[in-house]
């Protein structure tokens, strides 16, 4: 009576068995699913360092920003008056927190935070700070709401103009230019800064 018994307790555990296999396979099918989330959480912090000016060499910022867009206004009455010494607290990229810095511009405008692909191809820049309201095609009036999506006329950075970008956020504070030195890179008319990023140089 022990050997059928036995027999019927082979075929069960065979069965086990195969059914353990099929869930197997079925994690299998999925890994590719994690390894590509595990490949997109990877891939962003080289995104965000791109809007710090600092992924690839096409990201980094012009050393020269050139004279300010047509139609800026200048600001009437700054806290920072151009020739102003100051630190900036901004930290778009590294070496420029703490840094001295000298205002060679001050304006009433809209600043944009954008996310944007260059027009040139390469990896999304998240998040860049700042571009204004002069710098957008076409823009119609400021401030354009969180999400439009625009294009922009700005070349701070290799790949910049004519791309297309989303809006993420907006600020009305007074913006500047400034000369600054960050992570051993001299910059003029380096654009931009938005009041709450500076304050009295110590």
């Amino acid at each position: 009576m022990k050997r059928p018994f036995t027999l019927a307790g082979l075929t069960l555990a065979a069965a086990l068995a195969l059914t353990a296999c099929g869930d197997a396979d079925t994690g299998g099918e999925d890994s590719p699913a994690t390894v590509s989330a595990s490949a997109e959480t990877t891939a962003s912090p080289s995104a965000s360092n791109a809007h710090q000016g600092m992924g690839d060499s096409g990201h980094q910022h012009n050393p020269d920003g050139g004279p300010a867009p047509g139609g800026i206004v200048d600001a009437s009455d700054p806290t920072y008056p151009v020739g102003s010494t100051v630190t900036l607290t901004a930290d778009h990229m590294p070496g420029m927190q703490g840094s001295e810095a000298t205002i060679t511009g001050a304006f009433d405008t809209t600043a944009y935070s954008v996310t944007y692909t260059p027009a040139s191809g390469g990896d999304p820049v998240v998040d860049h700070k700042w571009v204004v309201h002069e710098e957008l095609q076409n823009p119609g009036e400021p401030p354009l709401p969180d999400g439009t999506k625009v294009v922009l006329t700005a070349d701070h950075m290799a790949g910049m103009e004519g791309a297309e970008a989303t809006i993420e956020s907006s600020t009305e504070e007074t913006v500047y230019m400034v000369d600054v030195e960050a992570n051993g890179m001299k910059m003029t008319n380096h654009k931009w800064v938005v009041e709450s990023e500076v304050q009295p140089a110590e």
